[in-house]
């Protein structure tokens, strides 16, 4: 049993079966043993509205969240990461380092100018990336300009000018004719399932997954998404516990049940992690 009850508030025991330690939850005195793979030990959050249940034949704890797919507001993500400080002792040593949460400064009100910026930062450095973009933003007359007209205005010689490649112009050209005639209703994806913007977001040509997640995160604010094919956040999972070969998909998502709801937050102080 990997659930089991302590007779003292407080006490750490000793699993006789496995020999991993046990940490007793204060309030429900339910003990729960860390993950023998990651090595993070699970704490429950005694306020927290999300419950713990067991699939049969898994060695993780799987929580069942109650929080809705809904943007969190800097409340919540203050809220967010001392919760999750409290759930996980190693991610509490970054978060304490950097500090609050900067996620809900990438929050903007244009969705469109969002996803323009995701196709041209596509396999390209930070500084390329900007580079592109400001040549983009020129030709339809600055950001303010930058909708789904102006865009398709722009005649291929010139994006192909600007430095944007053939592929991307085409990711461009389909995002901005998807929003014009209404197939990508953007103001509708704020109200939408996770799910559904994923489904949504990966229907342009160009935009797979990581776009769809990116997205999420940054403009929706989305509290609990968990980027797993992002190089930064494979990074920060292997410096976070200490591996010296890069962690698989299977064991950086059995970690990251431990920040359910707000794997968001801990993806963005994962990339943290990278800047030291």
């Amino acid at each position: 049993m990997l659930l089991r009850r302590s007779k003292r508030p407080g006490l750490v025991v000793q699993d006789p079966v496995s020999s991993v330690t046990v940490v007793p939850d204060p309030v429900s005195s339910v003990t729960v043993v860390p993950d023998p793979v990651s090595s993070v030990t699970v704490v429950p959050d005694p306020v927290s509205s999300v419950t713990v249940s067991r699939r049969p034949g898994l060695g993780v704890l799987d929580p069942v969240s109650s929080v809705a797919a809904v943007s969190l507001t800097a409340a919540d993500f203050e809220r967010a990461r001392r919760w999750l400080m409290r759930r996980d002792p190693r991610l509490a040593l970054v978060i304490k380092r950097v500090g609050r949460c900067g996620l809900p400064d990438s929050r903007t009100s244009a969705p469109f100018r969002a996803l323009v910026r995701a196709i041209l930062a596509q396999q390209l450095s930070g500084k390329a990336a900007d580079t592109i973009h400001g040549r983009v933003l020129a030709l339809v007359g600055g950001l303010d300009r930058l909708e789904p007209a102006s865009l398709l205005a722009v005649d291929e010689a010139r994006l192909r000018a600007a430095g944007v490649s053939r592929p991307k112009i085409s990711y461009l050209r389909d995002l901005a004719e998807r929003v014009a005639d209404g197939r990508l209703d953007l103001a509708a994806l704020e109200a939408q399932e996770d799910a559904a913007v994923i489904d949504a977001i990966t229907a342009v040509r160009g935009l797979g997954r990581w776009s769809a997640d990116m997205f999420l995160m940054f403009h929706l604010n989305r509290g609990d998404v968990f980027p797993v094919g992002d190089l930064g956040i494979v990074k920060g999972v292997g410096r976070l516990l200490g591996m010296k070969r890069r962690p698989a998909a299977r064991t950086m998502l059995r970690v990251a049940e431990v920040w359910r709801p707000y794997r968001s937050v801990a993806a963005w102080y994962l990339w943290r992690i990278n800047e030291d």
